[in-house]
């Protein structure tokens, strides 16, 4: 690729100059490409360019050649204004030069990861699993091997077997041992002189979801992370500054709003404006969430979900829960820090999808208090509210919570804002 490269840019630069000025002198034509050229290489080198996926995705190979090619032209640019060199050379040649350059780069990388996953197959590493006593699994375009019909173990104190088993690792780039407990640190001992990527596989690890492994060198001991902040501090500052200020407008906008909601509940049936009801939020933390009342009944633990037809509900209740207006108190919990304007949707202590609660559905529920709860969130933009009524109701929640964790970003929040308002009357909205 890099060849190419450079034979190709300098090639383009050379026609485009034959085109436009009928020659190819050095001055003319070859000056602009062997100015860009060492600045494209660098750029390319260092962004990707030539790595190994580049060698099997042609999209990610044109994406980092475009890119390459962008901030190439803008460096040299500023190079040359800086050094009163742009009247030297004719920026139509330049910039048909670079042009020309993308295309056939591109078209070159197209048909080169074509050619090459035809050859390979999709993945440009040789991986080698060598099966050991260990749980059987298979590994896409990987060569697999049983270590007991080839012979292979890993005695440090044979030569001869190491020398063996250095035969079937030549050529690879990674090594997966799949071993009973007992063995796997022989295994290791021996991957650690191969001079390969060898890895050792533990069930228990992705039973627990690990992260890594921290070595605490000072005390003799290792650990594997199974969890991390999901914002760090930067990020969960913006996302609190970002909640303070829109929820303080908000307030500030929606209050003629609350005021009149308020006096209608006080007026129907003289009971409390607000209803408190215990949630929990952030590190598996309680808090009690605020909602204009819409029910007659208070119910603490939320054991029993509200329907369509609930005759828990009033008059003023059934068009606030329709509207969603009764959840504008909630505003106060972001200003108090309990909540988010945008995250997981904190769930009464005793809901239930079907039978059960919502805990005993999925380990994985608790996941989704890495966050703050929110007043919307990603289910509720995608029509995942309402009375769970099966196991799968809750499933697409916590699906959609934890996709909300794990890609967050301040664009993410602002979009579903946006999209929040088109879902305000939803039809199980009861």
């Amino acid at each position: 690729m890099v060849v190419f490269d450079l034979l190709a840019i300098t090639a383009s630069f050379g026609i485009v100059s034959k085109i436009y000025m009928g020659t190819v002198g050095l001055l003319a034509s070859y000056q602009p490409g062997l100015l860009f050229l060492p600045i494209y290489i660098t750029i390319a080198a260092y962004n990707g360019s030539y790595s190994l996926k580049s060698l099997t995705d042609w999209r990610h190979a044109s994406t980092k050649v475009v890119i390459s090619i962008l901030i190439s032209s803008a460096l040299l640019n500023f190079l040359l204004f800086f050094a009163k060199m742009n009247a030297d050379f004719s920026r139509v040649i330049f910039v048909a030069g670079a042009l020309v350059s993308f295309v056939v780069l591109t078209a070159f990388r197209a048909a080169f990861t074509r050619w090459l996953t035809g050859l390979w197959g999709p993945n440009a590493v040789n991986n080698l699993v060598i099966h050991a006593g260990g749980p059987r699994f298979h590994l896409p375009h990987s060569y697999h091997v049983d270590a007991e019909v080839h012979g292979l173990r890993p005695d440090i104190d044979d030569p001869d077997a190491l020398d063996r088993l250095a035969k079937y690792l030549r050529n690879m780039d990674r090594v997966l041992i799949s071993s009973s407990r007992e063995h796997r640190l022989a295994w290791s001992e021996v991957l650690k002189g191969s001079g390969l990527q060898g890895e050792v596989v533990d069930q228990n690890v992705r039973d627990l979801g690990a992260l890594g492994v921290v070595h605490h060198d000072d005390v003799n001991i290792s650990s594997l992370t199974v969890s991390v902040g999901h914002l760090g501090i930067r990020a969960r500052a913006s996302k609190r500054l970002f909640d303070l200020a829109l929820t303080s407008i908000a307030l500030l906008l929606l209050s003629p709003v609350m005021l009149v909601v308020a006096l209608a509940i006080k007026l129907e049936d003289r009971g409390p404006v607000i209803f408190k009801q215990r949630r929990m939020g952030r590190g598996n933390q309680f808090f009690d969430i605020y909602k204009f009342r819409s029910m007659r009944q208070a119910d603490a633990n939320g054991d029993r979900s509200a329907s369509k037809d609930d005759d828990r509900i009033t008059m003023v209740g059934r068009f606030i829960r329709r509207t969603s207006i009764d959840e504008l108190p909630q505003l106060f919990n972001v200003l108090k820090g309990d909540m988010s304007l945008v995250g997981p949707r904190p769930h009464a202590i005793g809901s239930k999808a079907g039978n059960r609660l919502f805990w005993e559905v999925d380990r994985k529920y608790w996941q989704r208090h890495g966050l703050r709860p929110g007043i919307t969130g990603l289910a509720q933009v995608r029509g995942y509210r309402g009375a769970t009524e099966n196991e799968a109701d809750l499933a697409k929640r916590l699906m959609a919570d934890l996709e909300y964790g794990r890609d967050w970003s301040m664009w993410l929040d602002i979009k579903i804002l946006f999209a929040t308002a088109t879902v305000l009357v939803h039809e199980r909205a009861f």
